[in-house]
């Protein structure tokens, strides 16, 4: 049987982001505002092309699994990326440190601070409607947004910590290592498991995710694919 991690844009517009889904039987996909990322239900050349013919043209999505697949014509292939799925190994809560920064909710009146960040960060996807995947939290100084995190893909029970990212000013400073102890935590309060996308020769956050208690469970393969 397929672990939902092996296909998990599909499970997760199955369960934890069926609210966000839009689709078929075969393929689903999240609005172009919330992310580019898509489920089939097999990756095969049927659910690829029934995926085709559902959207729009000048569409770019993004497909993610173990490896790599052929993309059958009329999809233009863009481009790919090699990375690692990493699952959070414990049940035990992290620690909190000492004197940590204060970390606060993230709200639509902060999606332009957070469009910001991303573009300058560049932590992956990150659109106007993303916050609608809820769980954003963020560090300030004064008004200004200089670190955050988030949930994304939703495959019950596992929940996927996104878009960790700090300005470069605020690097050194511990603030993404406060903000995936604080989503680690939530989501284990919520009976989830964590886990995360990281590129492959991506070795600092590698390294400060195993120091965690992430563990890589699967290599991971980004396909960015275009309609015209």
């Amino acid at each position: 049987m397929e672990h939902v991690l092996d296909n998990p844009a599909w499970y997760a517009l199955q369960s934890g982001n069926k609210n966000l889904a839009h689709g078929n039987e075969l393929c689903q996909f999240f609005d172009a505002k919330v992310s580019p990322f898509v489920g089939l239900k097999q990756a095969d050349e049927q659910h690829l092309l029934e995926l085709y013919n559902l959207l729009p043209p000048q569409s770019i999505k993004l497909l993610a699994l173990p490896k790599q697949i052929d993309i059958p014509k009329p999809w233009t292939f863009l481009s790919g990326m090699d990375g690692y799925q990493m699952v959070y190994q414990s049940n035990e809560a992290l620690p909190a440190e000492n004197n940590a920064t204060k970390i606060l909710p993230l709200t639509s009146m902060h999606i332009p601070q957070m469009l910001s960040l991303t573009k300058f960060t560049n932590p992956g996807p990150f659109g106007s409607r993303t916050i609608a995947f809820g769980h954003y939290t963020g560090i300030f100084d004064g008004e200004q947004l200089v670190a955050m995190a988030g949930q994304r893909l939703h495959a019950v029970p596992y929940a996927e910590i996104s878009a960790v990212c700090t300005h470069p000013d605020y690097l050194g400073k511990g603030y993404a290592k406060q903000l995936l102890c604080y989503q680690v935590n939530r989501i284990l309060a919520a009976s989830g498991i964590p886990y995360l996308h990281v590129r492959h020769d991506n070795d600092r956050a590698i390294q400060v995710y195993e120091s965690l208690g992430f563990v890589k469970r699967t290599p991971i393969y980004f396909h960015v694919l275009h309609k015209s």
